[in-house]
């Protein structure tokens, strides 16, 4: 584990100074743990009496105020009597009216404590409606009784920041001067991901506890596959040994870690699975679409849609764009979209149906191949799909992941204003001295829309850098032609040819 005081540096000092603020962070990246453990330290310190209360309780009554707060007082008093003593915990909860009960609740705790009294509202954004409204306005009334008659330091802890949570009551975001609890709130804290000497350190305490070593490549793997989300850095080391049941004696590389991601992916836990189920949400297509396009477009940094999608996880924002959030995230979105593409289609490939006689990925033979199931489906992979800007990419994408499942890995690369999708096959086979081999084979996926300048030249260009960094000597470019008169003759334009780019590479240009 991170200390706490590590990732929330912040925190000892707002309580201190008997603040008020917000804690948001997407799902799974160790906010209650982080807050029990500041709770903890904070009651052990001798000056406060901390606790941490789940508002998860009172998710059922969206519109019965009285109810949801008994659900949540209820909780309350157990968390109390698990991490206070006995001098710190309530008394008896007040018989108060249903809408008051909360304020009451807290400010008789308050009275009754020896020590100013510090709340961690963890999991506030489960309530909604009426139940959101009343509770965030009875912090607001406290606040001014603080310390001896209300507690002293609250924080509200969930997935989004404060203009959601008005959201979600019923409020106007956009109307500041209206009856808000946030005007009490001081800060809002985002709770990071690590940072590469946080994996270091925490898959460090591995090795000290066990004896077994991560490589240092396989650390920076880890690393560059997460980005250092919490979860997934702690799922890949979780899968490498306790699932792969890679021996203790073993030393940890990034094949072990390359293998644990596909794993991962195929096996998409829950915690991946709730966060593409906002997949559909139009605030989050919104962001997500133009960014696997690799789209031309500006995102406004005070977008609600880029807030919330940001808050969720699924993207960060860097000093020149929006990228997903990191490359397991890029995996899984768009495998999940191609799994909803591949629904009753025939026609998608088994694994290893395109292997030469000497082992190696028989990518000519696959792009023909997909080429002919692109024209034969592609208007019935078009009818239904939300993503519409995208289903050539998606769908070639998902074609590839089918064809290599088992001896192979497609790294993604996209993002805003590039126009393009870069992919890097990876495929394991035998070379010709009997020792194992990986055959490297970089594609560019670029489309040709109507009004468009054809993106043939650009793609070369793009296409021959990324080579560079990639230290190949040829690659491959897919366009697909997506102008109205082309889909209704083949054009002379369409087939394969060989070009060469800038820097003497030879590529391979599909036309679809």
């Amino acid at each position: 584990m991170i200390p706490a005081s590590a990732r929330l540096p912040e925190v000892p000092g707002l309580v201190a100074r008997e603040n008020y603020f917000v804690l948001h962070a997407p799902r799974q990246t160790g906010k209650t743990t982080a807050l029990q453990a500041l709770a903890a330290d904070l009651t052990a310190g001798g000056r406060h009496a901390a606790v941490v209360l789940s508002m998860e309780a009172g998710r059922s009554w969206p519109d019965d105020v009285g109810a949801a707060t008994r659900a949540i007082l209820s909780l309350a008093r157990e968390a109390a009597q698990d991490y206070l003593p006995a001098d710190l915990r309530p008394p008896a909860w007040p018989d108060a009216w249903g809408e008051g009960l909360l304020a009451a609740a807290f400010g008789a705790w308050a009275r009754a404590c020896p020590r100013p009294l510090v709340l961690f509202l963890d999991e506030i954004d489960a309530l909604t409606g009426r139940t959101l409204l009343s509770i965030l306005g009875q912090i607001r009334d406290g606040y001014r009784r603080r310390p001896a008659g209300f507690p002293s330091s609250i924080a509200l802890c969930g997935l989004r920041d404060v203009r959601e949570y008005k959201t979600a009551s019923g409020g106007d975001p956009t109307r500041l001067a209206s009856p808000s609890p946030f005007n009490i709130k001081v800060a809002s804290l985002r709770l990071n991901d690590f940072t590469l000497d946080e994996v270091r350190a925490l898959y460090g305490q591995h090795t000290a506890e066990t004896g077994q070593a991560f490589t240092s490549q396989a650390v920076e793997h880890a690393f560059a596959l997460t980005m250092g989300q919490p979860w997934l850095v702690n799922a890949l080391a979780h899968e490498i040994v306790d699932r792969m049941k890679v021996s203790p004696t073993t030393t940890i590389t990034a094949d072990h870690v390359d293998e644990a991601d596909e794993r991962l992916i195929v096996a998409r836990e829950t915690h991946l699975d709730s966060l593409l189920d906002r997949l559909r949400d139009p605030r989050v297509r919104r962001i997500i679409e133009p960014i696997l396009a690799g789209a031309e477009v500006r995102f406004d940094p005070f977008s609600d849609d880029l807030a919330y999608t940001t808050d969720l996880g699924l993207v960060r924002r860097t000093a020149s764009t929006v990228e997903i959030a990191n490359p397991i995230y890029r995996n899984m979105i768009t495998r999940v979209l191609a799994d909803g593409l591949f629904d009753g289609i025939t026609g998608a490939p088994r694994p290893r149906s395109f292997v030469l006689a000497d082992g190696r990925l028989d990518l000519p033979g696959l792009l023909a191949h997909f080429t002919e199931f692109w024209h034969r489906t592609e208007d019935v992979l078009e009818a239904d799909e939300p993503y519409r800007e995208v289903t050539p990419h998606v769908t070639l994408l998902g074609y590839l992941d089918r064809a290599i499942n088992g001896s192979g890995f497609v790294d993604r690369e996209y993002g805003v204003g590039r126009g393009a999708m870069d992919l890097l096959i990876r495929w394991s086979h035998t070379g010709p001295d009997g020792r194992p081999a990986v055959q490297r084979e970089a594609l560019e996926i670029k489309t040709h829309r109507p009004g468009a300048v054809d993106p043939t030249q650009a793609g070369i260009r793009q296409l021959d850098g990324y080579l560079m960094r990639l230290g190949l000597p040829a690659g491959n470019l897919v366009i697909f032609d997506q102008r109205p008169a082309e889909r209704k003759r083949v054009s002379a334009e369409a087939g394969t040819h060989v070009a060469t780019s800038p820097t003497g590479r030879a590529i391979t240009v599909v036309r679809i």
